[in-house]
């Protein structure tokens, strides 16, 4: 980001000097120090003199002391109204967490300012104090130019990153760790007896004993030697460690885990619902299951029962386990493991809601008319017995495809699961009218075999997902209007509307995709709209994921705002405590409720003083990580998969335009990359930003967004989970005179 340069400050009746900007801490100098303790302690401007005379300074002396004030001025330290010089109004210091970038700068994402809508503070390189990636900090305001602050660091408060992974290289005495991160700007020297033997070129994880300063980078020792990087998993678990993610459970926690008993029966108001055919519907490869559904049909309509996990009922706030799953905050789902939230014991065993054993559930209890109107809400702690362990597939079978075989082995389940899917296609027809969006981004599906990635594919959504879905949603929105209207303190499920800059940008976009805009006004109806005119395009993929880039975050609050892309007054998530903190303090609120409790006897988050407005922001944060890690390993398994087709062509459709290049996305597995300006040699392209295109000068040759192109594969940088293409000669590009016509 191009700086606005400072103004030079005037200095008349001062000598020229070489000047030295002391603006990060205090004077050392003596003279300084006494030119500052003097104005602090006069409390009224001073001139030169006066302040020559104060301090005892004969007529020789004087050239000293202007250097010392112009240094001073310099520093921020004094400042001055014409000739008299006064102590300069400190900058506030705020903190903030570092977020660095791979191109050197970073931006200081004050406390609380982003969850308000806040801007963050750019850091320039040479403003980072030494700071580096996730490191809490001081940050001091500066300036502000083109709408954003500027600023720098004064101190850094803790580090983030206490130990990395990366490549082990050897050199001389020793060697050193080149950070798999390109936020972290430095190599780690690890001297000799420090590197555990290490080879050239290995993927080791190594601690920093020494952060060192700007001129001299850090030093550590090597903990772990993590093998080949080539391997699948060493790439994982590099990803793993890079997010500082807690990978096994303290001993006191799985001791208390240890020490729980099961729920056999009915007992302090839990109702009996073992007798009706609940089922669970989750993947193939799911192992704990935290929700059930059975559907009846009534007079009236339909009587849904969406029967959770009661892992408020062994959690109990304060507790170990609670305190570890606080700090967890979410699951984190790997091609190869999956990091709980909560132990084995409870989120495999106790919690899970495995077929034909009894468990302990919170059932919500939702009454529809035929229309699928919600009339009637009933919340209770449950005992059920699942039936069956269905999955999607089979659901989808069953259900959608009317498999006579798949039917039949279910008979006695069918007729239940047909209500389900009646009451779940009117709830969905309810949302879509409001405008609730329904986004279709392909998920990628990583496979491994062994320690090599056997196959990246688009992993399956059916009919059945949605129909789980639409049971989730229904029993997420009653809680939370049930919560809100008894004025319960809880943390809502929020999503603000979008940012007006994101949505001129995208607005710009769709039209350079030949979308006609609905003319009315930006609401969750609209995008709804826009998602529809692309369903089933060749611009379907790069539309919704626009859309979704448009959009804000959504996140956890204890202010409800609505949910804009459900296009939902209330909204919480209540459905999913065994994998998610933020249902627990939903089911510990609403269990408080129906106790008929004034206030809450017990806080619904562990830590003596901690609000639930901490708490939203330390949860969201949790997910954002969650997300990251799963990014984080899905590019580095590309990379892997990709390695050794080097010169391979793609089918592929460009997803970004920008001067640069051209991003792009392959067709079959979704994997993106970049086609770099300098690799496109057969014309000198112009970037138009506005139509997200680049055109050719000589030849008008044009690539523009949600086009499709042949691609080959150039490079692939493992390090940087990068991979570079470029354009086939043949690869089909419009004439600019063709969509001008």
């Amino acid at each position: 980001m191009p700086r606005r340069p400072l103004r030079k400050r005037k200095s008349a009746g001062l000598p020229p000097q070489k000047r030295r900007s002391t603006g990060r801490g205090p004077a050392t100098d003596p003279l300084q120090l006494s030119v500052q303790r003097l104005l602090a302690a006069r409390g009224v401007p001073l001139t030169a003199v006066e302040i020559a005379h104060e301090l005892h300074l004969g007529s020789g002396q004087l050239p000293i002391l202007h250097t010392a004030l112009a240094q001073l001025l310099d520093g921020r330290k004094i400042d001055r109204k014409g000739k008299r010089f006064f102590p300069a109004a400190q900058p506030e210091q705020l903190r903030a967490t570092l977020d660095l970038t791979s191109k050197g700068f970073g931006f200081a994402i004050l406390e609380g300012e982003r969850a308000k809508g806040g801007k963050d503070v750019f850091i320039a390189p040479h403003n980072l104090g030494g700071a580096s990636q996730g490191d809490s900090i001081l940050v001091e305001v500066s300036a502000t130019a083109r709408g954003r602050k500027e600023g720098r660091v004064t101190q850094v408060l803790s580090r983030a990153v206490t130990r990395l992974c990366g490549i082990y290289t050897e050199s001389g005495a020793g060697g050193y760790v080149t950070p798999d991160d390109d936020r972290l700007p430095y190599t780690l020297l690890i001297r000799r007896g420090d590197d555990l033997a290490a080879r050239d070129g290995m993927a080791v994880a190594a601690e920093i004993l020494d952060y060192g300063s700007e001129r001299q980078g850090p030093t550590g020792r090597i903990i772990e030697i993590l093998g080949d990087a080539r391997q699948a998993t060493v790439q994982i678990r590099m990803a793993v460690i890079q997010s500082s993610l807690r990978e096994t459970f303290p001993a006191e926690v799985e001791a208390e885990a240890a020490r729980l008993t099961p729920v056999t029966e009915c007992a302090n108001g839990r109702i009996d619902l073992r007798h009706l055919p609940h089922v669970t519907i989750d993947g193939e490869t799911a192992r704990d299951f935290d929700d059930a559904i059975c559907v009846e049909r009534t007079g009236a309509g339909y009587l849904l029962y969406v029967s959770i996990a009661d892992v408020g009922h062994y959690v109990q706030t304060g507790s170990e386990i609670d305190r570890e799953a606080y700090l967890r905050g979410t699951s984190v789902y790997l091609p190869n493991q999956v990091l709980p939230m909560l132990p084995e014991r409870l989120s495999n065993d106790l919690c899970s809601l495995v077929p034909n054993q009894d468990r302990p559930a919170f059932t919500a209890m939702l009454s529809f008319d035929a229309k699928g109107k919600r009339t009637g809400e009933k919340y209770a702690r449950s005992l059920i017995k699942s039936c069956r362990r269905f999955t999607y597939t089979t659901i989808n079978q069953l259900l959608y495809l009317q498999d006579p075989e798949v039917r039949a082995a279910h008979a006695d389940l069918t007729p239940m699961l047909e209500h389900a899917k009646k009451l779940t296609a009117l709830l969905k027809h309810r949302r879509s009218e409001r405008g609730s969006l329904d986004f279709n981004i392909p998920e990628p599906q990583v496979t491994l075999n062994g320690d090599q990635v056997a196959s990246i594919t688009l992993a399956e959504r059916n009919q059945a997902h949605l129909l789980i879905e639409d049971c989730m949603l229904a029993a997420n929105e009653a809680v939370a209007e049930t919560l809100a209207k008894a004025k319960k303190p809880v943390l809502y499920r929020i999503h603000e509307r979008p940012d007006p800059a994101k949505l001129d940008a995208f607005t710009d976009a769709a039209k350079a995709l030949g979308l006609f805009l609905p003319q009315s006004e930006v609401d969750p109806a609209w995008f709804a709209q826009v998602i529809k005119q692309a369903h089933n395009s060749p611009a379907e993929y790069i539309v919704n994921n626009l859309l979704l880039r448009t959009m804000q975050q959504a996140r956890y609050s204890p202010e409800n705002t609505g949910h804009f892309g459900l296009a939902a007054e209330y909204y919480l998530h209540f459905t999913s405590p065994i994998r998610r903190y933020p249902d627990l303090v939903a089911h510990r609120v609403l269990q408080a409720l129906l106790a008929g409790q004034t206030e809450q006897a017990t806080p619904p988050i562990p830590g003596e003083g901690k609000t639930l407005a901490e708490a939203g922001l330390h949860l969201s944060q949790c997910e954002r990580k969650a997300i990251d890690v799963e990014r984080n390993v899905h590019a580095r398994c590309s990379a892997l998969f990709l390695m050794d087709r080097i010169g391979e062509t793609f089918g592929a459709i460009i997803s970004g335009v920008t001067a640069f290049g051209l991003y792009l996305t392959l067709d079959e597995s979704y994997i993106s990359g970049m086609v770099p300006l300098t690799s496109m040699t057969d014309d000198y392209y112009l970037h138009d930003a506005r139509r997200y295109r680049l055109i050719g000068e000589r030849s008008n040759r044009m690539y523009q967004l949600g086009d499709h192109a042949q691609v080959r594969l150039d490079h692939v940088d493992l390090l940087n989970k990068r991979l570079s293409f470029s354009l086939v000669p043949a690869a089909a590009a419009k004439p600019q005179e063709k969509e001008e016509k």
